[in-house]
């Protein structure tokens, strides 16, 4: 199964594993601009730092009973106290109108309306006591959770936890959106929710060039500059859904890479020879703006690189896969195709 990028830092030895650790966390508490190239056109798009509720919240009607993705079946009598354990999950609980159920957020959820609530993870990893002392009624996570200790430490205490399959594509979304409103009472809201994401992601997809024109190709670089991890996304890094959907081919995959991740180097670079290179927010301030990312190996060399062409979305928000995934969309779009007629 495609693993996440905080699976694989798990797996890492234990000195990159620490540091990556600490700046994941670092990163995701920090929200970002759409595109942080100063040759970068506005997005017109809702403020990105905040959620687009339904309107009208619905009541949950509860008892329901579940399956979760760990193979067990989990029913949730209350929806009361909710805790969603990243920021994917979160998303959803508000666009959903069921935000002000949210007692607590982990370190990945930066958008404003949850600011305030209280963080119960540690570079991503749950605290149980942290959970168990807010009292929750629900606890929805996914594959990535951990340690595997706390979320097993929640459940013996008794409380209802969902584990969700990890969003990795756009065909992710509408199921994800389901299974999180099945949880917690709201299945109409769901089909609302999975609507109106759908109908506008469609909308971003029908502003394209046209059938037949050139796609630009986009490679998606992972960075960490403080320390010094630099990363080229292949077909599993969770960005070829993404950049395939605005109207663009993910580099990586044309290069013939495999998995998710593999080291920069400028042999890889001028293999892939993007038009444009996408990255996170954080990742992209860690080596200093677009004029830094340049001087890393081979990056000045590309097409993307002479023409300056980067694309940045905030941590967030670029694969949680989500309610403001049209937002991603657009903005990877406007900057993909600025030239088109």
């Amino acid at each position: 199964m495609t693993r996440t990028l905080r699976d694989r830092t798990r797996t890492a030895p234990a000195v990159l594993l620490a540091v990556l650790g600490l700046l994941l966390g670092a990163s995701a508490c920090a929200t970002g601009r759409a595109a942080t190239d100063p040759e970068a056109p506005a997005a017109a798009t809702a403020d990105p730092d905040r959620i687009e509720a339904l309107p009208d919240p619905p009541t949950p009607r509860l008892p329901v009973t579940v399956p979760s993705a760990d193979g067990r079946q989990t029913t949730v009598t209350s929806a009361e106290r909710i805790i969603p354990l990243n920021g994917s999950l979160a998303e959803l609980v508000f666009s959903l109108g069921l935000g002000d159920r949210a007692v607590a957020r982990d370190v990945s959820t930066t958008f404003e309306q949850a600011a305030q609530l209280p963080v119960i993870t540690q570079a991503h990893e749950v605290s149980a006591e942290g959970v168990l002392s807010l009292h929750p009624t629900v606890v929805l996570a996914d594959r990535s959770t951990g340690p595997a200790e706390a979320v097993e430490q929640i459940r013996a205490a008794g409380v209802p936890l969902i584990v969700l399959d990890d969003a990795k594509q756009l065909a992710d979304i509408g199921p994800r959106i389901d299974a999180v409103a099945a949880a917690l009472g709201v299945p109409e809201a769901g089909a609302r929710l999975k609507e109106r994401t759908q109908r506008q992601i469609a909308e971003v997809r029908a502003q394209l060039p046209a059938a037949g024109a050139a796609r630009p190709k986009v490679a998606f670089l992972y960075l960490r500059g403080s320390a010094s991890v630099f990363l080229l996304g292949g077909p599993d890094s969770g960005a070829p859904s993404l950049i395939e959907a605005a109207g663009g081919e993910d580099a990586g995959t044309a290069a013939h890479l495999t998995g998710d991740f593999t080291p920069l180097t400028s042999e890889a670079l001028v293999e892939a020879a993007p038009d444009a290179i996408l990255v996170m927010s954080k990742g992209l301030e860690s080596v200093g703006g677009v004029d830094g990312l340049l001087k890393l190996p081979g990056v000045a060399q590309t097409p993307a690189g002479l023409d300056r062409r980067i694309v940045s979305v905030d941590d967030g928000r670029l694969l949680s896969y989500g309610p403001r995934t049209p937002q991603v969309l657009r903005e990877i779009a406007t900057r993909l195709h600025r030239d088109a007629q």
